[in-house]
């Protein structure tokens, strides 16, 4: 048989890759019924480089810990926020392992896992399906390995490309089509059917002569297949929704670094219109112009500091304007009172903050630097985990915690062995 192989329908015509390689058919995304009252949601943020232990761990656990230098900015918001020690993916990597920040899984174990390596944004998208026009939001950079976080994934092992500035995630927010395209657009959707099911029949002829791996092959191909469609009917069923009034004039791309307050306040006005529940910042690398500091030297030359003072001092001033945008991004969520509701927006936004990785100068993806914030949980300590390895718990079993908080309906997810079992709902 070709390595190429076509199959056809009277109207269609599917080109297949070649059938060589082990994979596993997954589910597509199904729409869920709305929660009632207000919703829950979920942003997580990330960089790259993670934040220098030192200044971030605090000594002390429980409640009356002391802030340290990083975490100071969010003194005010204290009591609605915990931080983690020693949770972790106990995976090896370096900047190659910092992709798995969100899944717990490296791209290259995602054939053994049950459900590959899709992050945990994108497992809270599926559950939302077609109740929001934007089943998730990834922002950040394109940037390569020292530049985005690349911490978003589909089941499919698929890298979820990120809005890269404010102009482009204003258009998509507010911007809505002109009357003639709107037009040309029905057209299109009206005309297209389902490509898998135009060949449906053709192809379950093929399968039937193809070895197991090549089957699963082409089950993995369908499923992307399915989950273009899946986005192609989202597309089709909110084409005539218009979208929330703009709140300001659109706004011009600058940097990432100056860009951050911008993109708190956009994402934070996503979500009160709803227009998504689940929102990811990739906050990164050669994005994050360090120029905006005064510096020369880039974001991750500094974070290879070498326990040289200057370079850790120029590093931690960095971190701490991270903190800084976060605290104020806190602020603005709970300035925004829910309707219906006497909690404001930050009560039902469970708030992830970390990196996958634990320490840039040593290159570590362990230890690392996690904090939860908002969501109803009771909050407000610093948890530390044991850093044995026989008894660690994985940083996975936190983001079930919030998988099941945000209304999933699963007992597993990544390397997770259970939930944070002292991780109470307040």
């Amino acid at each position: 048989m070709n390595r190429r192989v076509f199959l056809k329908s009277s109207f269609a015509t599917l080109a297949l890759p070649a059938l060589e390689s082990l994979s596993t058919i997954l589910p597509a995304a199904t729409a869920k019924p709305a929660a009632t009252g207000a919703p829950m949601r979920m942003v997580c943020i990330g960089n790259s480089f993670g934040m220098y232990p030192k200044k971030f761990f605090p000594k002390e656990t429980g409640p009356n810990y002391q802030m340290t230098h990083l975490l100071s900015p969010l003194e005010k918001h204290r009591k609605d926020l915990t931080v983690f020690s020693h949770l972790d993916h106990d995976i090896k990597g370096g900047h190659f392992s910092v992709h798995s920040f969100l899944s717990g899984v490296k791209m290259g174990d995602a054939k053994g896992m049950p459900e590959g390596n899709i992050s945990i944004d994108q497992r809270a998208a599926e559950h939302v399906g077609a109740e929001t026009r934007f089943p998730s939001l990834t922002i950040g950079s394109e940037d390569g390995l020292h530049g985005g976080c690349h911490m978003c994934w589909t089941r499919t092992g698929v890298r979820v490309p990120p809005i890269t500035g404010p102009r482009e995630l204003f258009r998509k927010l507010f911007i809505n089509e002109g009357a003639q395209a709107q037009e040309q657009a029905a057209d299109t959707f009206d005309l297209r059917g389902s490509i898998l099911d135009a060949i449906s029949e053709e192809a379950k002829s093929l399968e039937r002569r193809l070895s197991g791996q090549d089957r699963e092959k082409l089950d993995e191909y369908f499923t992307s297949v399915r989950d273009v469609e899946t986005n192609l009917e989202l597309d089709k069923r909110w084409s005539k929704v218009p979208k929330p009034d703009a709140p300001f004039s659109i706004p011009e791309d600058r940097s990432l670094v100056e860009d951050i307050p911008i993109l708190y306040d956009l994402i934070a006005i996503a979500l009160k219109t709803d227009s998504t529940r689940v929102a990811s910042f990739e906050m990164a690398g050669t994005g994050f112009d360090t120029s905006f500091f005064g510096y020369s030297s880039g974001y991750h030359f500094l974070s290879h500091h070498g326990q040289k003072p200057d370079k850790i001092e120029k590093l931690v001033e960095i971190e701490y304007y991270q903190m800084q945008q976060l605290a104020r991004f806190f602020d603005t969520l709970k300035s925004i009172k829910e309707p219906d509701s006497n909690g404001s927006l930050f009560d039902n936004s469970m708030i992830l903050f970390g990196s996958g990785m634990g320490n840039a100068n040593s290159h570590v993806n362990v230890d690392l630097p996690i904090m939860l914030a908002g969501g109803g949980f009771k909050l407000g300590e610093h948890k530390r985990y044991p850093k044995e390895r026989c008894k660690r718990v994985p940083l996975c079993n936190l983001y079930l915690s919030m998988l099941q908080r945000f209304g999933v309906n699963t007992d597993f997810f990544g390397t997770s062995t259970g939930t944070i079992p002292d991780l109470e709902v307040a």
